[in-house]
């Protein structure tokens, strides 16, 4: 209890999943049976099989979130397109575009672009891996 765990397997055999990006870490918290359970970086614990198999550390690159990109060409440079407001757009590209000037967005809350509500909408399908969720992760 207490390692500290990346690229995590969900099933054995399967190549690890989870804990992969830069500078995260799981912590193991204790062991159970066939089952061994996890803290996740998102806050999320979890039951994984003790046969998956892991990688000891954390991922390097902690730095990674830290970095400046400083302008909008070394964002493009990565593939990161332009942010547009949907009330920036017109009505056929967005729920929120029209209006004259500046409109409010004319229904009752936010919407995506295609047209499901934004903000607070449970979206996350039932997963048979749903049981293996010991405690989900905590509001942001």
């Amino acid at each position: 209890t207490g390692t500290l765990l990346h690229n995590i397997e969900m099933q054995p055999g399967k190549g690890g999943q989870m804990v992969r990006s830069a500078g995260m870490a799981a912590q193991i918290v204790a062991q159970e049976g066939d089952y061994v359970l996890l803290r996740l970086p998102s806050g999320e614990t979890r039951r994984v099989l003790s046969k998956c198999m892991a990688t000891i550390g954390q991922v390097g690159n902690m730095e990674h979130q830290g970095i400046k990109l400083g302008k909008a060409g070394r964002s493009r440079w990565l593939g990161i397109r332009p942010s547009v407001r949907g009330t920036a757009m017109t009505p056929r590209d967005h729920p929120h575009g029209g209006g004259e000037g500046r409109s409010p967005i004319g229904m009752p809350g936010p919407k995506t672009p295609w047209g499901k509500p934004a903000l607070g909408y449970k979206t996350r399908k039932p997963k048979s891996s749903d049981r293996l969720i010991v405690k989900r992760r905590g509001r942001k």
